[in-house]
């Protein structure tokens, strides 16, 4: 039998691939009451959920584990008469599967060569494209399968049934020619719980999604480690997986089923049905993600030699109408409890980083700059933390305030407070007529408010804290966060340069959270309440004159809102989106908050910004990665500082 075959059906593989839009699969795990040892009424409970997934967008259905006659027949398996009927009305399912626009998997025995099969077939459009044997056949405990059941063949073979000849054999995989990447693969059941699961081959060989029909039954705290492996096996296998299993009408003589349906991504639960409803749970599988985390993790696997056949099948392409949801805000969980468990984590990390870089200099000093804002707050924070670790002095740290031309006296005030509420030893240099002087030097008009105006500000700051190092044997803190970094919203060779930046990996959406769960617990109602003003004041640069002594440039207003830009940056970098796909789901996550013209404005100078000033960050200071996304030119972003963004800014542009 051929490897991959086009040829099992007629007219499969004639048409040109167009991708669904943007990914997104539908996908239904559908667990219906039945009455065991009665096909009939199954085959017409099947097809009425059947009909029911569909009309809902459904493009992947998956029922239990031997959902035609029920998984509890014991010994009425061996009787001719149930063979037949399951037969029959796998016939009746795969005819009405004939018009509609799904890949269906219903779950039956089935007598091959004198032995009998635990199957599932793999329905499309009338046809059945295969048999999918279960792998291992349990025997222990309340399973007795081993009695009834042989174990299925790894290498299909041909199979006549019902006047055709099918693949009949768990390597085999169904992909789909209209849309990029989606190959699914299935597992029956036990499978899963295995060592060498079907499931690790199938996803080698190409499938994102796998399906595996079931029949677990309900113990004390089985459903967690039911779900565990859901989890674990979609996050090692970078996949999509359908969980369907049993539920009610099978037989309570001494088990119970619940119908635990699940539905993961990578590692993530999608969507899990509540236990004994027998509802029909839905989920949108993002096939564009998968391929996308499989291309960046190099170590994926090799393919497997096992042989294998493909039979490819065709889906309408169409908008999936999506029910999942997505967070405004990614990088910041939005259970209390987890995010709170975030933030000392991040905080332990950001520590950590520091502390070792004071452990191998030998040097007992740190100086950074602090302005009152939200960044060099959550750095001066994290030196603290670091030196109370090393049993340090925090007198060695040396917080130093330039006030300029920009300088608020809120600002001002929170800074000085903050650095001797927290024990450090509190520098103050003005800047303005150094500043003057340098403007005087090359020329500039200090009238003219513009790139030279502010930056040269920044660079006198850099050089300042620079050259207290020097004098004080230390280090300078780095004060950037990463959302400024992939906007470039940093002045070259000033706030831009450091000797360890230990917000590099922290977002700006992040960086709030970080500094609200230090006040919440420090213990220290004087320090609580500064940082509370620093949360409270406008995310400033402060580089240009204040008007009636209030900040007058209001970073947000000239890049955009700093919560859109992590959202973009998030799906453009972890998630491998395209523009349009961005967009499309930033309208759901924002919806009500941004209309979609803002939306699309942001998202374009997002890009324009993100590709133009990769230069700033192809020579970062070292800090430390906190997460799954980073800019680090010698770890996650490997990017040339002159790469075209004419392809992501075609695609921005057409969105209108």
């Amino acid at each position: 039998m051929p490897e991959v075959s086009g040829t099992w059906f007629s007219g499969i593989g004639e048409e040109k691939r167009d991708d669904m839009k943007q990914g997104f699969i539908k996908v239904a795990a559908v667990t219906p009451k039945i009455k065991v040892a009665d096909p009939v009424y199954n085959g017409g409970a099947i097809c009425e959920r059947l009909e029911e997934a569909w009309r809902k967008g459904a493009k992947i259905i998956v029922f239990p584990e031997l959902c035609v006659t029920g998984y509890t027949c014991g010994d009425l398996f061996l009787q001719e008469l149930l063979l037949q009927e399951a037969a029959d009305q796998l016939s009746r399912i795969a005819e009405r599967t004939r018009g509609k626009d799904a890949l269906v998997m219903v779950g039956l025995p089935l007598e091959r060569e004198g032995r009998l099969y635990n199957v599932a077939a793999v329905l499309w459009n009338g046809e059945i494209l295969g048999m999918i044997p279960k792998a291992n056949t349990p025997s222990y405990a309340e399973f007795y399968e081993g009695r009834h059941f042989t174990e299925g063949n790894a290498e299909p073979v041909p199979f006549s049934f019902m006047g055709k000849t099918i693949p009949f054999g768990t390597n085999i995989l169904f992909p789909c020619e209209t849309v990029h990447g989606l190959t699914v693969g299935c597992e029956i059941c036990e499978d899963l719980w295995v060592a060498d699961a079907p499931a690790v081959n199938h996803a080698l060989k190409g499938a994102t999604v796998i399906a595996n029909l079931s029949a677990s039954n309900e113990t004390i705290g089985k459903d967690e480690y039911r779900e565990l492996l859901v989890k674990s096996v979609s996050a090692r296998l970078i996949c999509g997986y359908i969980y369907t299993s049993a539920g009610e009408g099978e037989s309570t003589q001494d088990l119970v089923f619940g119908g635990h349906d699940l539905i993961a991504e990578n590692g993530t639960v999608l969507a899990r049905v509540k236990k004994f409803t027998c509802e029909t749970l839905y989920g949108d599988i993002d096939v564009g993600k998968l391929l996308a985390d499989r291309r960046r993790m190099g170590t994926f696997g090799r393919e497997p030699e096992a042989p294998y056949v493909k039979v490819p099948f065709r889906l309408e392409v169409a908008e999936t109408e999506l029910g999942r949801c997505f967070a405004p805000m990614p990088f910041v969980p939005g259970d209390e409890e987890k995010r709170r468990a975030r933030c000392e984590e991040i905080l332990s990390i950001q520590s950590m980083g520091l502390k070792k870089r004071y452990e191998h200099t030998g040097l007992t000093r740190a100086v950074l700059g602090i302005s009152g804002g939200l960044d060099s707050t959550l750095a001066l924070l994290v030196t603290a933390r670091a030196f109370d670790m090393l049993g340090l002095d925090r007198k060695g740290i040396i917080a130093v305030t330039m006030p300029c031309f920009g300088t608020t006296d809120r600002t001002y005030e929170n800074a000085c407070l903050l650095a001797r509420t927290l024990g450090t030893t509190l520098e103050e240099v003005d800047i303005k007529e150094a500043v003057k002087v340098h403007f005087q030097d090359i020329g500039q008009d200090s009238s003219s408010h513009d790139v030279t105006y502010e930056n040269g500000q920044a660079r006198e700051r850099t050089q300042v804290l620079m050259d207290i190092a020097n004098q004080k044997n230390g280090l300078v803190i780095g004060t950037g966060d990463m959302s400024e970094l992939a906007l470039g919203w940093a002045t070259y060779n000033g706030d831009h340069m450091s000797m360890y930046g230990v917000n590099a990996g922290v977002p700006k959406t992040l960086v709030r959270h970080l500094v609200k769960y230090y006040a919440d617990i420090c213990d220290d109602k004087a320090l609580s309440d500064v940082l509370e003003d620093v949360l409270d004041t406008p995310v400033s640069p402060e580089l240009l004159p204040p008007v009636d002594g209030v900040i007058s440039q209001k970073t947000e207003d000239l890049v955009g809102p700093y919560e859109l830009h992590d959202f973009f940056l998030y799906y453009m970098l972890r998630c491998g989106y395209p523009p349009a796909k961005v967009y499309r789901v930033a309208k759901l996550a924002f919806k009500g908050q941004y209309d979609e013209a803002t939306i699309r404005k942001w998202l374009k100078i997002f890009y324009r910004r993100f590709f133009s000033q990769q230069f700033k960050r192809s020579c970062l200071p070292d800090g430390p990665k906190v997460g799954s996304v980073a800019l680090s030119p010698r770890g996650d972003l490997r990017m040339p500082s002159d790469a075209c963004a004419r392809l992501w800014m075609d695609e921005a542009e057409k969105l209108g």
